[in-house]
């Protein structure tokens, strides 16, 4: 069961995490009899559907233990969320990704307008940032139109980012251009 798709059934059947099984019964009886699909006043077939799952997952031993590892897990991922999210200083390295994302392609596509683009792995080696991390900036570039995807997969900067690159004077500092990476890789090959 993915993140995504992750049911909380305790939350479902508006019970605690601790609730005991008489207490799962008491519920999803109160429950199952609101939704029912032949109650002609709330019945909700795809919410009784969920509720007898979650009573059938919650009131077998063995399965709620599994299921609350998965519980666990999902809150566990929701919790780092609201944490990063809280956490100012997570998002001030932000503009500063987007501008070497901008200033490699931005020299790259001035370099060799014949190969114009970087290869997403590349990216995240050349700037030093994770694939997650080089994801979501490149999905922000793209809305913003600019950057584009070419047809040999490569990202590439369009007409638009490069007048961003130019308006905003973006420094493009040793560390931000894709010769200097390459001349500091080229010597540490050569010191082995």
């Amino acid at each position: 069961m993915t993140i995504q798709k992750f049911v909380d059934y305790y939350d479902l059947l508006q019970l605690s995490p601790n609730a005991d099984a008489e207490t799962i019964d008491r519920i999803f009886r109160h429950l199952a009899k609101k939704y029912h699909p032949d109650n002609v006043d709330s019945s909700d077939t795809d919410r009784f559907r969920l509720i007898v799952e979650a009573h059938h997952t919650l009131s077998d031993p063995e399965a709620r233990a599994g299921y609350d590892v998965q519980y666990q897990d999902y809150w566990n991922h929701k919790w780092g969320v609201a944490a990063e999210a809280s956490n100012r200083a997570a998002f001030g390295d932000d503009q500063v990704t987007r501008e070497k994302l901008l200033s490699l392609l931005y020299v790259q596509r001035r370099r060799d307008m014949l190969s114009p683009g970087i290869g997403e792995v590349e990216i995240c080696r050349l700037i030093g940032a994770p694939a997650e991390l080089v994801e979501f900036h490149l999905w922000y570039l793209k809305a913003k139109g600019w950057v584009e995807r070419l047809e040999t997969g490569h990202v590439a900067i369009t007409a638009g980012g490069v007048d961003q690159v130019e308006e905003t004077k973006l420094r493009l500092a040793p560390d931000h251009l894709l010769e200097e990476h390459l001349r500091t890789s080229q010597v540490r090959i050569e010191e082995r």
